[in-house]
């Protein structure tokens, strides 16, 4: 049995390998709305973003260290390296299932600083 936790992963690698409209045909329900500042509040508009980011950053790697279920909520805490050398990013998505669909998204993320005090790290 798929889980909603199972979705969420597949979701996210699935944007990450530059296959988004596979990812939004696949898991994302019509009614899909998400809470990025950046964009409109709906799927295409989204969608479109993670498109043009999937072309500037063609080998970016998404690495899930944890996921967490409650109800019809899924959070994914993972890094994001969008290439080699460069800044990484600690992101937590949560999303908001209807059934196996996900019907609302939040994404936040922080950039993992090179030095920092705190010995357990982001991850």
């Amino acid at each position: 049995m798929i889980t909603k936790k199972d979705t969420a992963v597949s979701f996210l690698s699935l944007i990450t390998s530059g296959r988004i409209r596979e990812a939004y045909e696949k898991h994302v329900a019509p009614e899909f709305q998400h809470h990025n500042p950046f964009f409109r509040g709906d799927a295409k508009s989204l969608m479109a973003g993670m498109e043009d980011n999937g072309k500037r950053f063609p080998i970016k790697t998404l690495t899930v260290h944890r996921v967490l279920e409650d109800g019809d909520l899924v959070a994914v805490h993972s890094q994001v390296k969008l290439r080699p050398g460069k800044t990484e990013f600690a992101v937590v998505h949560i999303m908001r299932f209807q059934e196996d669909r996900i019907v609302e998204l939040w994404d936040l993320g922080q950039p993992v600083p090179e030095n920092s005090p705190n010995e357990f790290g982001m991850f």
